[in-house]
């Protein structure tokens, strides 16, 4: 009996978004809809800028979850031309953009944070500290 047929959809997403992100960290490879974005690791946190030209703060959803940030941005343009009332043209256009981020540690989120200015978001998520590597047992 074979498992459920999603379960193996949803792997095969996985491994294509790991190598779409792969790809795009190891050297500009650009999907469409997708945000172009720079992670900077600081030492103390990971710093991300994304490129969000002509969203408002409203338009951007952004979540952190097991260790991958997640950026959606959604919105609506109107566009209207008209003479005495009657249009001449009348435009309506959705354009949303997304990316998925993997942090490669820990961070602590309650202390994440995110700023929007002049179409650029910056999201500060700042490393787990104090966790080691290991941890000595003692034996009874």
């Amino acid at each position: 009996m074979r498992g459920n047929p999603f379960d193996e959809i949803e792997e095969m997403l996985d491994r294509v978004s790991k190598q779409v992100e792969s790809g795009m960290t190891s050297g500009g490879l650009q999907v469409p809809g997708s945000v172009p974005a720079d992670v900077v690791d600081t030492g103390e946190e990971y710093l991300v800028t994304a490129d969000l030209p002509g969203y408002d703060t409203d338009d951007i959803e952004l979540t952190l979850s097991e260790g991958t940030l997640r950026l959606e941005a959604d919105r609506e343009e109107e566009s209207e031309a008209s003479v005495d009332g009657r249009f001449l043209r009348r435009e309506r256009t959705r354009t949303s953009a997304s990316r998925r981020i993997r942090l490669p540690e820990p961070v602590e989120e309650d202390e994440v944070s995110a700023g929007f200015e002049n179409g650029v978001l910056t999201v500060r998520l700042p490393k787990v500290t104090g966790t080691e590597t290991s941890k000595e047992i003692d034996i009874e």
